[in-house]
């Protein structure tokens, strides 16, 4: 006889959930909204040494998107390694992941889009040259201090 009910009996082994990594905990309690993921994106940068931390709130003056959080790294290096630090922190803690990363094999302007947040790690002389801050300089801008002690914006 066919099971014709939305509950299935067994679940192939193929669709089967996985195991939640060794390294902690998948998910969050709660969803994040656009501004507390914007900090947690901050922090994760932090944690890495990003340089030069800003928030912006851009949704009063953009569709695109509700927050910026512009990064400086150091080195090519560097910024690929926040970047990775901002995808695995917030995929494992909060389970997001990026709607799309863009300059990751370059690594002298990074952007990952989290749809309400989107994200720019870059090269100081980059981040100088498109100086977001000035062209978004009517957007409100985040409080956020940086924990690092190395690169603390000046």
């Amino acid at each position: 006889m066919t099971n014709y009910s939305h509950t299935p009996t067994s679940t192939p082994a193929s669709v089967q959930a996985t195991e939640p990594p060794a390294s902690g905990v998948v998910g969050h309690a709660t969803p994040l909204n656009s501004t507390d993921l914007a900090i947690a994106i901050a922090q994760a940068a932090d944690e890495r040494k990003g340089g030069n931390i800003v928030i912006l709130k851009v949704a009063d003056v953009s569709y695109l998107t509700d927050y910026f959080v512009l990064v400086t790294g150091f080195s090519n290096v560097q910024v690929r390694a926040i970047a990775r630090h901002i995808e695995d922190t917030l995929e494992q803690t909060y389970n997001r992941l990026p709607l799309r990363t863009e300059g990751q094999e370059d690594a002298n302007w990074v952007l990952i889009d989290y749809g309400d947040v989107i994200v720019h790690i870059f090269l100081p002389r980059e981040r100088e040259f498109y100086n977001l801050e000035a062209f978004w300089g009517h957007a409100e801008q985040v409080p956020f201090t940086a924990e690092s002690v190395s690169h603390r914006a000046t």
